[in-house]
């Protein structure tokens, strides 16, 4: 008799947790959303900065309808890990998808969801036609078309008498080659001689010979596209080399990741920002106070942060927008999932967001739409090791 009880009591049990385990696997609208960000490789220091901002909308968002799961994926920073990882985020079933990390990746790897009618969303991919990919591709990092120039143009009226201007990019990073052309023309342009292009490698440390070829033509002005690692040491060694001109640099080494890479020499840099942290909206509030725990009081997110949350607001927004759009009781979860993507990807492009980048919308083919942007100058500490981001007037 003992026994039948407790066998009894045992099948009951069974039953208690089958049941609050449906309970938990079937909680309103939990939806998973797909993140593929490079962790690892050359591109790592900027997948790290996008996955802090992921991390931090995670909390921001936790506790709203709807429930969102975070399923992400490291993609290296080459095609081969990006496919890798696209293939795995696809078959998880998601919602949609942010990233990937590097444009030469989002070529690869978003026509794969575009064709899967999954909704990807690029937060730092900012080569042209990238929008242009496929009806489910949009992104919220604003084009180098509309960020590159910006910089120059700073560089010039901080020191008006430049006249030549030498040019470095990576010539294997498709990013790196696209932003180039866009310094390139800006350059023209402004009717400044264009007095060297010296082609690199992300892969590159030593840049010496390049480095020595070029400042023979005597530069006033340095222009470098590139990605952090190779960016970083390219800078360190023209200052090393006795290069002592502006250096203007592109939107690959936009993040702190680089001071430790250039240190001291990181100093007087001038790229251009799509995030400025000074932005007095409730969603930059929400950004900073996340951040800023544990940190400094007046610590603020690198722009890769702040884009990759701006993504992940977005579609929740996108989708507390359509759930409101359901007859009273029905829920996102109970939509077939190919005609919820549709639904997400029309609310979402339909949409205006106040968001830590500023006001954000979308052209009907998935193109951000963004109006403020800013020039900063790296601010080295003395200790060469640290700095800051330092917007200019």
């Amino acid at each position: 008799m003992d026994l039948l009880r407790r066998v009894q009591k045992a099948l009951a049990l069974v039953g208690l947790g089958a049941a609050l385990a449906s309970c938990s696997s079937n909680r309103s609208d939990q939806l998973r959303l797909g993140a593929g960000i490079a962790l690892t490789g050359n591109a790592g220091l900027l997948g790290q900065d996008a996955r802090t901002g992921l991390d931090l909308a995670k909390l921001q968002f936790a506790q709203l309808q709807p429930r969102l799961e975070l399923e992400l994926e490291d993609t290296g920073s080459d095609e081969v890990g990006a496919t890798v990882a696209f293939r795995r985020l696809i078959n998880a079933k998601p919602v949609a998808i942010l990233g990937p990390s590097l444009s030469q990746q989002g070529f690869a790897v978003m026509p794969m969801a575009d064709r899967a009618g999954i909704p990807v969303i690029g937060v730092s991919t900012t080569a042209p036609g990238i929008p242009q990919l496929g009806p489910f591709v949009a992104r919220v990092a604003s084009p180098v078309t509309v960020v590159a120039p910006r910089s120059l143009a700073k560089a010039l009226q901080l020191n008006p008498g430049i006249r030549r201007v030498a040019v470095f990019f990576a010539q294997d990073d498709v990013f790196c080659t696209s932003e180039t052309q866009i310094f390139q023309k800006a350059i023209r342009a402004k009717g400044l001689d264009l007095v060297a292009v010296q082609r690199t490698s992300v892969a590159d440390t030593d840049f010496q010979i390049p480095i020595t070829n070029v400042l023979r033509s005597r530069p006033q002005l340095v222009v470098i596209s590139a990605l952090v690692a190779d960016g970083g040491n390219l800078v360190r060694q023209l200052r090393e080399l006795g290069y002592q001109g502006q250096i203007v640099a592109g939107n690959g080494l936009n993040t702190p990741n680089i001071y430790p890479v250039c240190q001291k020499h990181c100093d007087g840099m001038l790229i251009t920002q799509a995030y400025n942290p000074s932005l007095d909206n409730a969603s930059n509030r929400n950004l900073l106070k996340l951040f800023r725990r544990g940190r400094s009081a007046d610590a603020v997110p690198p722009q890769v942060t702040a884009q990759a949350y701006t993504g992940y607001q977005v579609v929740h927004e996108a989708l507390a927008k359509l759930k409101g759009t359901l007859p009273k009781g029905q829920s996102l979860t109970s939509l077939p999932l190919a005609d919820l993507r549709q639904r997400l990807l029309k609310t979402l492009l339909a949409g205006t967001y106040q968001t830590p980048l500023g006001e954000l919308r979308f052209s009907p083919e998935g193109e951000v739409v963004q109006r403020d942007f800013s020039v900063a100058r790296v601010s080295m500490d003395a200790d060469g090791r640290s700095g800051r981001f330092v917007l200019q007037p």
